[in-house]
């Protein structure tokens, strides 16, 4: 699906910046570059600037027209930092990116067209795109590094990805971390309960809420079964004590 999506570059100055997007596509998953009629090359800078990325580099297809660059595609998506005379579909970097992986997936061929570091697209340009992609950044200082919006836009086009994939945005915890239950947290809300009381610390005909605040407090931790058996233990120990039963030294 993602090879269906490429990143077209158009009349980029500084070779510096190419380098920088395709390291951000290299990082997301993105590996199909399109360059139209770029300054400086390959060269050296680039090649620095890619980090490793040199694969997607030596793939870069150099053309002379965008529409060259857009052959094949069945969506173009434009980026454009500012208002423009002509009013055109506007989406944010999620939507664009919903979008192109949707389509994507059905086997179209997709392009996300950036301009120069200097001027953006020109209206041309843009005109030749279905859509117009806006990053909301700061308005008192909205310019973004060619390489940084590259980044932004292949970022959501990998979370819109891995969601259509099924795929866990976040890495999969081993058996070692994986969370205790409900029903396991609410065994050690009574323990906990049962102990606060034991050493005089909560008042069962006066409350306060405090196990309300406790529970919202433990609730925010997304607690890990290892952490749940550590606190357990803590409590039963507390409780021992509390009891005055001799307390056996760990070892």
């Amino acid at each position: 699906m993602l090879q269906n999506i490429r990143v077209v570059l158009v009349n980029t100055s500084h070779p510096g910046n190419i380098g920088g997007a395709a390291r951000a596509m290299k990082n997301m998953g993105l590996s199909r570059l399109v360059l139209v009629q770029p300054l400086d090359f390959p060269a050296a800078d680039a090649r620095a600037r890619a980090s490793g990325a040199d694969d997607v580099l030596d793939a870069a297809v150099v053309v002379e027209t965008l529409e060259q660059a857009l052959a094949g595609c069945s969506l173009a998506i434009g980026t454009s930092a500012r208002e423009r005379s002509i009013p055109w579909p506007l989406l944010d970097p999620r939507e664009c990116a919903g979008k192109a992986v949707e389509r994507a997936a059905g086997g179209e061929e997709i392009a996300l067209v950036f301009g120069r570091e200097h001027a953006g697209l020109t209206n041309d340009e843009l005109q030749r795109c279905h859509f117009h992609v806006h990053i909301p950044s700061n308005p008192d200082f909205s310019s973004l590094n060619l390489a940084a919006a590259v980044q932004v836009l292949a970022y959501e086009v990998r979370m819109a990805w891995l969601a259509v994939q099924g795929e866990p945005s976040k890495a999969v915890k081993d058996d070692a971390c994986e969370l205790a239950t409900l029903d396991e947290m609410e065994r050690f809300y009574d323990h906990l309960e049962q102990t606060l009381v034991g050493i005089g610390f909560l008042d069962p005909e006066k409350p306060k809420h405090l196990m309300a605040r406790l529970r919202r407090l433990y609730g925010r931790s997304s607690v890990e079964r290892t952490e749940m058996s550590i606190l357990r233990g803590i409590l039963t120990e507390t409780q021992k004590v509390a009891r005055g039963e001799p307390h056996k030294k760990k070892d």
